[in-house]
């Protein structure tokens, strides 16, 4: 491995996979969410641009750190190198986000067994 470990963090966002590269990740502070910094794109010298990863360079331009929702993660591995960031269309694969939340508050239904539940 390198000695800067680079990550492939891959989730659904409106509908779209995306799939970004950062130097790190972790649970961070806030609930529920996945905290990602230090985003990692392609260099902008080459002749060649790639449509795709100038549209993702684009929306996190300015971006430090991003917390993602622990839900919309589909998976995040430990890479030796960095590849293209891209966003691509999730219609007609086999990917599908979580339809439901995974923690709700004490009361709030949800059936039985729960700390809410009388």
């Amino acid at each position: 491995m390198a000695a800067k470990p680079i990550y492939k963090i891959t989730f659904m966002n409106q509908g779209k996979v995306y799939e970004i590269y950062a130097q790190t990740v972790s649970h961070g502070g806030l609930f529920g969410f996945i905290e990602v910094e230090k985003l990692v794109f392609g260099a902008r010298s080459s002749v060649v641009v790639d449509p795709s990863e100038e549209r993702i360079q684009t929306e996190f331009s300015g971006v430090s750190r991003t917390y993602i929702p622990l839900h919309s993660v589909i998976r995040i591995d430990e890479v030796e190198k960095q590849g293209v960031s891209k966003i691509t269309d999730a219609d007609g694969g086999n990917v599908t986000q979580f339809p439901v939340p995974m923690y709700t508050p004490p009361g709030e239904g949800g059936g039985r067994g729960g700390a809410g539940d009388n």
